[in-house]
């Protein structure tokens, strides 16, 4: 993560930049300088996840109520010296960092299967130099904090950007986390997590002046060397070789640095030597050897700027018109000026929107600064429909005007030209003729984001793809019934063209790319064919919808950003999930994977969440899933249709599910949740199972249902373990061995917690019928607990021997196996043990080689044997059949 090299950088060749400093000391201070301000720490969740998963064990699937004690030491010990902690977890991956993403999950792919050689041929667990964190972990520490009573958020969009911004505009006492990113963007301190020691506080301060101090740089310029050296947006590839000719010209090489600690220094001696000469009189395109990338590249430099900064690297001149309620407003800038003109903001590149305050409407209104006359023009309003209609630079600026045509509506629609990039900006046009609704595009980004629209224009959904970004532009309408909506801040209860967070006061984009990420802050123009600025040959691609519904998607947003759900408002925002790893055998000729075994619950989701969406044939969009699992190359998400699901009386809407309080809409909550796992037919058993055992159950029935090759010893295991934990204290688990390690239980562990992840998906997609905490790991699943009991059952040891001879455990022991398989009969699955299994069971899941391991394999029990991969007659891509199967059960994929 962060700046490639800067890391190492900083700890050989830099080392004066880190300081170690004490935390409570820190706080006292902060407390003297600001009396009644609460010292604050905002945390990066999600990279400290290692340094709090302290337990021994992290093979088995998760010791999970030792981890819940660890997290429970750590905030006590903030808690206890006066500061508070704000949590933050990202929420999606940036279609920029998409790439990135791939590469790091076909590295923990390698590195599990490295994993899975090393048990068969120890039988133990390796070392903590081959650690990999549990199945969920990130998922989980969220729900463990907020029981914890922490502020917990979740970005709509990677965290570190909120983070670097919170931690600014609250005057945060520093940044918790470990990512060099921290040490680039202009926001309060940084300190390392991995040099935190809990029981002193104290830890490193790594500090961004020293280090400019050190490299002959501004802070300014840390975003150019950020890009220039390679970050999770910029390729470390694409500058290679302008690195090495900066090495080359670099007249201090130290011949004890190692070789990316001179190149930092290089490459920073070429920044303040010779690019410095040219700042704000020459653009980086004359500088750097940008070709193709420079969209890229000037949005990897804005991705540092938080809200109200400005970088001295871009350079405009801005003359032209400014169209403003059908009147116009002519601007012009001193020629030498090196002010910048403000720029609407992207959800992706994270510009800034300078903003006013209406002291009517009490809404901020961004604001463009004419840098003559020093006046700011407001941005006009929609009065229909509250979107924000941006201001853009015309004819006068000495740059060709197009005009882009629609081929309903025969109006030529002006395209207007930003005065650096060049680039063409289309502008919308809406039902009255002369009404121009400009797009707004900055100089670093290729996206065009159109703003508004009047609203009563007939609108069908477009999406227009740049051949080089390969990011998706759409454009909406109200004639398709397919609106895209427009976030609401829950706070003003007034819809705006940008999110709030809850209790922060920043601005925050709600989607990043568009690509996948369906931007829920735009409404445009019709049969407007959308231009890439520096390419031609648009193309138009297939139809994308997403939910229109307003007060739904704002609610799902609320709990997505409070971390009260999980995926919920990715699917109904982008319609684009992800799934990282999991400790999966690719080797396993028996278990499928856990990304085909939850997939019909996925799709049921789907179809509750897009019902909205339905087009005319009564068929909602397909989502886009990046789900690794053993073989997928991940060179593009599987395309996911939603399957239909049948709930007694009929499925209920949302608004029913999310907003309907009245008690019997708990029965209809919980009715939909069963439906979601096609278990209706076992309602009645399941209601007769005391909590946390319920949900537990659900699952059990689910899993053994889909997965012929579970047998009664691994159900045993399964609620022998769940019960036993029930009595067993933290320091009691944590003295537990298991004999030793097998790779099938481990599969098997890691198995069990997806599916509570995907428990915590249908729970907030049907309006929590269940109690979250009922299917929290540390509630009913322990990883060493189950690995012992699996063991002991494998090898047939009496349930009275699983259930360490208490009589009462034996009672409900019982009590849940008879609901399971009960449950699994009505479906037709008997589940056996293994001694009563036939020699065909042994390769019945078997992969058919690499080349099948795109799209997983297995054959189907209502199949006899036949190929679930040969069921289907169409190639390229994923539909749902009416027949139940075992993997994926319903799925029919061709590569």
């Amino acid at each position: 993560m962060g700046v490639r090299g800067l890391q190492g950088f900083v700890g050989s060749t830099c080392p004066h930049i880190c300081t170690v400093v004490n935390f409570k000391e820190l706080a006292e201070h902060h407390r003297s300088k600001y009396p009644g301000c609460t010292p604050t720490i905002v945390v990066d969740a999600m990279c400290c996840l290692r340094y709090w998963y302290t337990p021994e064990s992290w093979i088995c699937g998760g010791q999970w109520r030792e981890y819940f004690s660890a997290l429970r030491d750590f905030v006590k010990t903030f808690t206890a010296v006066g500061i508070k902690l704000i949590f933050f977890f990202d929420g999606m991956v940036e279609q920029d960092k998409r790439d990135e993403w791939v590469k790091r999950r076909l590295k923990n792919n390698r590195e599990i299967s490295r994993i899975f050689h090393y048990i068969k041929s120890h039988k133990e667990q390796p070392g903590r130099n081959m650690f990999f964190i549990p199945s969920g972990l990130a998922v989980f520490t969220r729900f463990a904090l907020k029981t914890l009573g922490q502020e917990t958020l979740c970005s709509l969009q990677e965290a570190d950007y909120e983070v670097a911004s919170y931690g600014l505009q609250h005057n945060c006492l520093g940044i918790l986390g470990e990512d060099t990113d921290y040490l680039i963007y202009d926001t309060c301190p940084y300190f390392s997590i991995s040099e935190l020691c809990l029981e002193s506080l104290d830890t490193v301060m790594l500090c961004r002046e020293k280090l400019c101090e050190s490299l002959g740089l501004h802070v300014a310029d840390l975003p150019l060397l950020a890009c220039l050296l390679g970050n999770d947006i910029i390729p470390e590839g694409m500058f290679e070789s302008f690195r090495y000719k900066c090495l080359s010209s670099y007249t201090s090489v130290k011949e004890n640095f190692d070789k990316k600690g001179n190149i930092i220094l290089a490459v920073s001696d070429h920044i303040s030597k010779v690019l410095h000469l040219y700042q704000g009189e020459r653009k980086l395109e004359e500088l750097l050897p940008l070709g193709p990338n420079k969209a890229l590249f000037y949005k990897g430099m804005a991705s540092y700027l938080l809200p109200g900064q400005k970088s001295p690297w871009f350079f405009q001149k801005p003359k032209g018109v400014i169209t403003l309620d059908k009147q116009v407003i002519s601007m012009s800038s001193d020629p030498e000026s090196r002010e910048e003109v403000p720029m609407c903001s992207d959800p992706e590149s994270k510009q800034e929107v300078h903003m006013c305050s209406d002291p009517e409407s009490r809404q901020e209104v961004p604001m463009c600064s004419d840098p003559e006359p020093r006046q700011e023009v407001p941005m006009c309003s929609d009065p229909e429909s509250r979107q924000e209609v941006p201001m853009c630079t015309g004819p006068e600026s000495r740059q060709e005007v197009p005009m882009c045509t629609g081929s309903e509506s025969r109006q030529e629609v002006p395209m207007c030209t930003g005065p650096e990039s060049r680039q063409e900006v289309p502008m919308c046009t809406g039902p009255e003729p002369r009404q121009e609704v400009p797009m707004c595009t900055g100089p670093e980004s290729r996206q065009e984001v159109p703003m508004c629209t009047g609203p009563q224009s007939g609108q069908e959904v477009l999406i227009w793809t740049d051949p080089e970004s390969r990011q998706e532009i759409l454009c909406t309408g109200h004639e398709s019934k397919q609106e895209v909506p427009i976030c609401t801040d829950p706070i003003s209860k007034q819809e705006d063209s940008m999110c709030t967070h809850p209790e922060i006061n920043q601005k925050l984009p709600v989607a990043t790319d568009f690509e996948f990420k369906l931007e829920a802050l735009m409404c445009t123009n019709p049969e407007i064919k959308q231009e890439d600025p520096t390419n031609v040959g648009p193309e138009i691609k297939q139809q994308v919808t997403m939910v229109s519904d307003t007060e739904i998607l704002k609610i799902a947003r609320t709990h997505h950003v409070q971390a009260e759900s999980y995926l919920v408002y990715n699917i109904m925002s982008s319609g684009e999930i992800e799934c990282s790893n999991t400790l999966e055998d690719e080797l396993d000729q028996a278990l499928p994977s856990q990304a085909f075994i939850y997939r019909p619950i996925r799709q049921r989701v789907y179809s509750l969440l897009l019902e909205d969406c339905q087009d005319v044939a009564s068929t909602c969009p397909a989502v886009k899933e990046w789900f690794v699992y053993p073989g997928n190359p991940l060179r593009h998400p599987d395309l996911v249709r939603p399957l239909q699901m049948s709930v007694p009386g009929g499925t209920p809407s949302l608004k029913i599910l999310w907003l309907n309080q009245e008690p019997e809409m708990q029965v209809r909550r919980l009715d939909t949740l069963l439906a979601c796992f096609n278990l209706s037919s076992s309602r009645e058993e399941l209601q007769a199972v005391e909590s946390p055992f319920q949900a537990l159950c659900c699952l059990l029935i689910y899993l053994f249902v889909q997965v012929d090759t579970l047998c009664l010893e691994d159900l045993h295991a399964f609620i022998a373990q769940a019960l036993c934990l029930q009595g067993k204290s933290t320091s009691q688990l944590v003295n537990l061995q298991p004999d030793y390690i097998n790779p099938r239980a481990v599969q098997l562990g890691s198995l069990l917690v997806r599916g509570l992840t995907t428990l915590v998906l249908v729970n907030s997609a049907c309006g929590f019928p269940w109690k979250m905490s009922d299917f929290m790991p540390w509630n009913i699943f322990d990883g060493k607990l189950f690995h012992q009991k699996y063991l002991q059952s494998e090898k047939g040891y009496a349930v009275e021997v699983l259930l360490e001879q208490n009589r009462s455990r034996l009672t409900k022991f019982h009590n849940l196996k008879a609901v399971v398989c009960k449950a699994c009969m009505k479906e037709n699955r008997r589940i056996t043990g293994r001694a009563h299994w036939g020699s065909h069971h042994a390769g019945r899941w078997g992969r058919q080689g690499s080349g099948y391991h795109r799209t997983g394999s297995g054959y189907s029990r209502s199949s006899q044997g036949q190929p679930w991969r040969d069921q289907g007659p169409e190639r390229g891509c994923i539909v749902p059949v009416n027949k139940q199967i075992s993997i994926p059960m319903h799925l029919i994929f061709i590569i």
